[in-house]
């Protein structure tokens, strides 16, 4: 049997990790809060005390945590998953969005330590998570994705295949980027409704039914009226830290992206206003 060490259980990782237990698979978890972990350790995972801890003896790793400097703890730090003794050969999965460079740089760790690595940003959100639903946006080589691949469906419904380490997170970057964009011009446009006086109903009925209606749009544009961000789908702080790294990613290629960076800008807005741990939605009340 596939023994698996999952680290990181927030809003995602928690819903992944219960979806490979109801799957069949020998589970060791480990998560800073531990408390977190308890609701997994009750239906039958095992609990490590470190990110080393939960690797030894596992076949497959899996990790989605916050960002770059979380991810380089629970990999390379003194109790990370590289001072544990996974089995030779095991398969590193890294779901955390992060930074394309320090995503070529844990591929080269990852590698040099003996380990294959694929990087498998998700989408798909809570609902997503908890439902075994998500899309996983990866970067691999081919044998290495068709071995983990069994694992994976068990909480996924879709992997798309960018090409090799590191192309998923490079992806996913841009859809995030473009995600922000996106959630900025929406609250821009339900302003400037509110400000000429139209029938709100009305504005989301075409909205949501319209040309510019999709999954963001849909998801958002009743909850960006009503002012209610506190059901955090995704919050505005991880939207502002992807979309920098977007930015990031964009200088380093030569890509000018003016818009791109003016809305990562007012996401720091946000967070500067103490409303990082709102929905994304709560961009609206930085632009008011």
């Amino acid at each position: 049997m596939t023994k698996i060490a999952f680290v990181g259980l927030g809003i995602m990782g928690a819903g992944m990790a219960h979806n490979l237990l109801k799957a069949g698979y020998s589970l060791t978890v480990w998560n800073r809060t531990v408390a977190k972990a308890q609701p997994l350790v009750e239906v039958g995972a095992t609990l490590a005390d470190t990110p080393a801890a939960a690797a030894t003896g596992a076949d497959m790793i899996i990790t989605i945590v916050g960002d770059d400097n979380s991810s380089r703890d629970v990999w390379l730090g003194p109790d990370g998953v590289l001072a544990g003794q996974p089995n030779p050969n095991a398969i590193a999965v890294e779901s955390t969005t992060i930074s394309l460079a320090w995503a070529q740089e844990l591929h080269r760790a990852i590698t040099k330590a003996g380990l294959r690595f694929i990087d498998s940003p998700v989408t798909g959100g809570r609902n997503g998570a908890e439902g075994g639903t998500l899309t996983l946006l990866v970067g691999a080589d081919e044998a290495v994705l068709a071995e983990a691949r069994p694992v994976l469906d068990a909480y996924s419904q879709k992997i798309i295949h960018f090409g090799p380490p590191g192309a998923g997170t490079a992806y996913k970057l841009i859809a995030n980027l473009m995600g922000a964009v996106h959630a900025v011009a929406l609250g821009e446009g339900i302003l400037m409704a509110e400000k000429a006086g139209l029938n709100m109903e009305r504005v989301i009925e075409g909205l949501t039914s319209g040309a510019v209606a999709g999954p963001l749009i849909n998801a958002f544009a009743q909850t960006m009226v009503d002012n209610d961000h506190d059901f955090v789908h995704f919050s505005a702080r991880w939207m502002h830290k992807d979309a920098t790294y977007a930015v990031k990613m964009a200088h380093e290629l030569g890509q000018a992206i003016p818009m791109s960076a003016v809305a990562t800008q007012i996401y720091q807005m946000a967070l500067s206003q103490g409303l990082g741990e709102k929905n994304v939605s709560v961009v609206i009340e930085a632009l008011r």
